[in-house]
């Protein structure tokens, strides 16, 4: 079952803890030479590599373990949050950090504004008070690692394991995940403080740290350390464990923290690269407000040391390395958390500005050039990790696909009636869009499939996929069917009359309803919706049967060639209802049970 979890690694992460374990193998091949060159061979340096780097491991994965548990927990009820709880600059702040500290991942929050701002649900300017809301929320990890409670990490560990592989409730599964992944975390950390205790007394490594106290220095090492592991919360931890040690003092710590901010925005801008425009406007706020708040600060860091020291425990019976080890770590989280905060109050007021600023870097391109790329809108690998958040996802992917859907059936009557080949083959190639969309959507939703999921959302995925199929058969009616039938008018030449042309198109207008009620059901997940489709089952009845006694009148009244316009228009109902046929069965996945055996 350990494998099922380690495949479920994020990449970047699961990339870090590889490099932990090849580190440590590296570790002990140079140990030798490492050896040789320390004064008198005192320190063992294979053996403090393997424990430090394996105590990263340790961490990584546990963060990891915990992020993965509390978004199986938590995550439809914070994308919901995200979604209603943003309706001013201050509200998207509140909202961004909440989220963020319960998802614990400032990527994903990123990922689901995308999402919003490309469905309108969201502006860039209330979006931007989210991104600020986030960097404080990614500050609650500063702020667990900073607890010294490794004694109980092992307990943590052995009762979260427990929870994880013997219980058969999902949830508990998923709360013991959490728990494990916690107690991993502070034992990784542990492992970390134990391998880095000799260095205490090997003095060029002190030295080296004294190098530190250039704040101009520290942001730029933290960084590149930061862009390079893409993980900002190894960063955070590595410096709280070697200020648990005495090695780092406040001064050191809070550059290096701040660095550790503009690092992490490497990931964001990797994440955005082929991305839309939306995509890539979030990421420049990102890097723009991590950026300018630390070089805002960057001359004031004497002025957030003494807020820090101000309202941080104090150990005052202590002295030395033993009171710099005991009191830096707390500062160095609170400092983390002052910083952003800080800078959350400053930036709040300025999101209109902001967003201008990234709407100017970012511009929109071409229409034509955004027209001949086909692609879906909301699916975001990002995501795929959080499998409630992916699944909303998809919902919004249906309603992308849905609208291309509804042009067609909006066009396809006019075209029959009276177009040319050229406004039938336009509506055929529409459908070309609708194939692409549907490919993409599953092969999403098997990459859902591959996550662990509790059981109502395997099930919903199973909605999904059959939703989704039945919207891509209607676009099939249309470019099979329906087009053909077009064709066919103008080859034999067939004039429709004009009392026939209002049956039809009241027919298709009841039709193109149903569909998009259809599609609001899935992608709202709204039961009203699907029970307006499925309630109007006797409407479409009643409406064929009417058009039906209108295609007998015509076909024993003299006109000519009536047999082959009795004939195209009869098909044309039958089609119809079958596109109604399709769009009620994609609405009846959205209700219970018992009233998909009602309708």
């Amino acid at each position: 079952m350990l494998d099922t979890y380690l495949k479920n690694l994020p990449a970047n992460t699961g990339a870090l803890v590889a490099l932990c374990v090849v580190g440590s193998i590296l570790g002990v091949i140079a140990w030798p030479a490492l050896a040789a060159d320390a004064p008198g061979a005192a320190m063992n340096w294979g053996a403090m590599t393997m424990e430090l780097l394996g105590g990263l491991a340790l961490f990584l994965y546990g963060m990891v373990q915990m992020e993965v548990a509390l978004k199986a927990v938590a995550g439809e009820r914070m994308k919901t949050i995200l979604a209603k709880l943003t309706v001013n600059r201050f509200a998207g702040l509140g909202t961004g950090a909440l989220v963020t500290a319960v998802i614990q991942s400032s990527s994903v929050t990123t990922v689901l504004l995308v999402g919003f701002i490309s469905a309108g649900l969201m502006s860039l300017p209330q979006s931007v008070g989210v991104i600020i809301g986030a960097k404080i929320g990614t500050t609650i990890t500063g702020q667990i690692v900073a607890f010294k409670i490794t004694k109980a990490a092992l307990a943590m560990i052995a009762g979260g394991f427990g929870m994880l592989f013997l219980s058969k409730n999902e949830k508990v599964k998923s709360y013991g995940g959490m728990l494990m992944g916690l107690g991993l975390v502070f034992f990784g950390m542990h492992v970390m403080g134990e391998a880095m205790h000799p260095l205490r007394s090997y003095q060029p490594f002190l030295d080296m740290m004294q190098t530190m106290t250039n704040p101009v220095v520290a942001v730029i090492v933290s960084a590149l350390f930061t862009a390079l592991i893409q993980s900002s919360s190894a960063t955070t931890a590595i410096v709280i464990v070697m200020a648990s040690q005495g090695f780092i003092s406040l001064d050191a710590g809070i550059p290096l923290v701040m660095g550790a901010n503009i690092g992490t925005c490497v990931t964001a801008l990797l994440a955005a690269i082929g991305k839309p425009r939306e995509a890539v406007r979030c990421a420049v706020v990102h890097t723009g407000l991590a950026t300018t708040g630390v070089l805002m600060w960057l001359p004031f860091i004497s002025v957030i040391r003494y807020v820090v020291v101000a309202i941080s425990p104090a150990y005052p019976e202590l002295s030395g390395m033993e009171q710099l080890a005991a009191e830096t770590p707390r500062q160095i989280a609170n400092a983390h958390t002052f910083f952003n905060v800080a800078n959350g109050c400053i930036f709040i007021w300025f999101t209109t500005y902001i967003a201008r600023a990234a709407e100017w870097l970012v511009p929109d391109k071409a229409l034509e050039e955004d027209a001949l790329i086909v692609r879906t809108k909301f699916l975001q690998e990002e995501l795929l990790t959080t499998p409630s958040l992916a699944l909303d996802s998809v919902r919004m992917e249906v309603m992308h696909m849905g609208e291309t859907v509804n042009t067609m059936l909006k066009g396809i009557m006019p075209a029959i009636i009276n177009g040319d080949a050229k406004a039938l083959e336009e509506i055929r190639q529409m459908d070309d869009t609708v194939d692409i969309l549907h490919a993409g959507i599953l092969d999403y939703l098997a990459k859902i499939s591959k996550q662990p999921l509790l059981e109502e959302q395997t099930k919903e995925l199973m909605q999904l996929m059959e939703a989704v199929s039945n919207l891509e058969n209607i676009g099939d009616i249309v470019e099979t069917n329906l087009v053909v039938l077009g064709h066919d008018r103008i080859r034999d030449k067939i004039h429709v009359s004009e009392a026939t042309q209002q049956v039809l198109n009241g027919f298709q207008a009841v039709i193109s309803k149903a569909v998009a009620a259809a599609v609001q059901a899935v992608a709202q997940s709204n039961e009203r919706s699907a029970q307006i489709v499925t309630g109007m089952k006797d409407e479409i009845n009643r409406l064929a049967d009417s058009a039906a006694t209108h295609e007998a009148r015509r076909l024993v009244a003299e006109e000519p060639n009536r047999i082959a316009a009795y004939t195209l228009e009869v098909e044309i109902i039958e089609k119809q209802k079958r596109i109604y046929y399709f769009a009620k069965r994609m609405a009846k996945t959205v209700l219970p049970a018992v009233l998909q055996q009602r309708s």
